[in-house]
């Protein structure tokens, strides 16, 4: 495994990383990449790592300048957001979005989830042939947060090619295209959130998060227009990598499939085991602030870390039988959204999301099959598909 480099992989490794991560895991699970970084890919060792905030650090920006520039929207987009941030900043930036999430906006969100996927499956049903990706779980989250900010319907179709363009950046090797891209992205998409927001100012609603956070005395401008631009961003990308890896595990294991329908009570342990065999967020990083030891190496401070989640919940040390798909798996500890401090603050959203959405279309559709017609898009960081189709 000393040949394996995060930023130099082979087109058959985004169709399936596992065996890579299988050798990493037993041969070399603190592997020096070839560009100084460690690789980590056992379960303990990315617990350890994301419950310690002493000796780890989530901020980016010694990263991010050389990767962006220090000047470029993308530079000053990512590290403003919640996720490459630490304390005091992140305590302060996720205490807000966590109440502005609180257990009865969920209450709240539901029906009108609900009410969505129904007319997406309606649209569906007129159909004998579609794209589950394009026309369906890519259709869901963008909906769904733009209805928390309150846009216009009129104004979302830039929404999904924006956030692509953004997460796309954060992939381990960018081409001039994909950069100039998210830099764009980040400028229109802050400049229409910034018309929005002074719009907002001067209508506040009482349901909406964008009202919620406008309230907030210490949320500096330039900290609401990009956290709010992360909120969308991170709950559209990993909610359709949710959804489409979710169904197309379903479809792929019929009596998985039969089973959700007969018992559909086992949608929420179904949809932590599709977060955990297909996890649509693969990769984390942490800097080393303090010298420590982590699976008997020791690193220095400054040493940069690859954290496999991908690699991580499949470590059979953690669960029995790691390459099965058992949609009643319990106990289910995976990292799909992280752990410790910097867990995902959205995870509420993006689970209530899956679960309407998987079970629905399961339900609506008891005979529908994959054409085998389907393409992973090959990033490294984000695990999902570009196109999916089906037919019933």
């Amino acid at each position: 495994m000393q040949a394996f480099d995060p930023n130099r992989l082979e087109p058959s490794f985004y169709e399936d990383p596992y065996p890579t991560y299988q050798a990493l895991r037993e041969l070399d699970p603190v592997h020096v990449c070839p560009d100084g970084t460690y690789f980590l890919s056992r379960y303990a060792d990315l617990d350890q790592v994301y419950r310690d905030r002493q000796h780890f650090s989530s901020d980016k920006k010694a990263v991010f300048g050389p990767k962006y520039g220090v000047d470029s929207p993308l530079f000053e987009h990512h590290t403003s957001s919640l996720v490459f941030n630490d304390p005091p900043y992140h305590t302060r930036v996720r205490r807000h979005i966590v109440s502005a999430l609180a257990p009865h906006v969920l209450q709240e969100m539901e029906p009108q989830i609900t009410s969505l996927v129904e007319r997406l499956l309606d649209q569906l049903a007129q159909r004998t042939r579609f794209d589950l990706i394009e026309e369906y779980a890519a259709a869901i989250p963008v909906e769904v947060i733009g209805n928390l900010l309150q846009v216009p319907q009129s104004d979302r179709g830039p929404l999904r090619s924006w956030s692509l363009a953004i997460l796309g950046a954060l992939e381990p090797v960018l081409t001039e295209e994909q950069l100039a891209a998210g830099n764009r992205a980040v400028s229109e998409f802050t400049d229409y959130l910034g018309w929005l927001v002074k719009e907002r100012r001067q209508h506040l609603r009482d349901a909406d998060l964008l009202s919620r956070l406008l309230l907030e005395p210490d949320f500096s401008l330039p900290e609401l227009l990009h956290n709010c631009v992360f909120l969308l961003n991170a709950g559209h990308e990993t909610t359709t990598n949710l959804i489409g890896n979710s169904v197309a595990l379903l479809l792929s294991h019929a009596d998985a499939a039969a089973s959700l329908r007969r018992e559909p009570q086992l949608i929420a342990t179904t949809i932590e085991e599709c977060l955990r065999y297909e996890s649509p967020n693969q990769l984390g990083n942490r800097l080393v602030v303090q010298p420590c030891r982590i699976g008997g190496v020791e690193l220095a401070s400054g040493s940069y870390l690859n954290l496999c989640i991908g690699a991580a919940n499949r470590d059979p040390r953690e669960f029995p039988q790691p390459d099965i798909f058992d949609i009643a798996r319990k106990p289910n500890r995976h990292l799909a959204f992280a752990a410790g401090g910097h867990a995902c603050a959205g995870m509420s959203v993006a689970r209530l999301e899956a679960r309407i959405a998987v079970l629905g279309l399961i339900q609506r559709f008891p005979q529908l099959q994959l054409t085998g017609q389907q393409a992973r898009a090959h990033r490294a960081r984000f695990r999902g598909f570009r196109y999916l189709m089906a037919r019933t």
